[in-house]
């Protein structure tokens, strides 16, 4: 708990994909108006017990904030923040990015505006 509150980049919370991601952000902070995510997996089993092959799997285009950057600088130097925080749950395109690896894990870089939109909870 200490080092959650020590460190403003981590989210708090039982998000699986955060808490994984938490030695990924001591080596990677975005910069400028980048976001990390880390992409919502599908699926592996239907509701009835069934378990897929990847091939039937669909890929989803959601994905959790785990840092973001400062934001991006104007001509007068002016910074403009980004619109999402980390714990967000975004919808990213299908295509664009860049990938990442850290620590064996998967994770994704956006620019601000190249994210859809962001899924408020119910």
């Amino acid at each position: 708990q200490a080092f959650l509150k020590s460190n403003p980049l981590l989210v708090q919370g039982p998000t699986p994909p955060v808490m994984a991601a938490t030695s990924a952000f001591k080596r990677f902070v975005p910069l400028g108006n980048r976001i990390l995510v880390q992409k919502l997996k599908a699926e592996a089993k239907t509701a009835s017990g069934i378990f897929l092959p990847d091939a039937a799997k669909q890929e989803i285009n959601q994905a959790t904030v785990l840092a973001v950057g400062p934001g991006k600088k104007t001509q007068a130097g002016d910074v403009i923040p980004v619109a999402t925080s980390p714990g967000d749950l975004v919808v990213i395109p299908k295509y664009g990015g860049t990938e990442v690896t850290l620590d064996d894990e998967e994770y994704h870089v956006y620019r601000d505006e190249d994210i859809i939109g962001v899924l408020k909870p119910e």
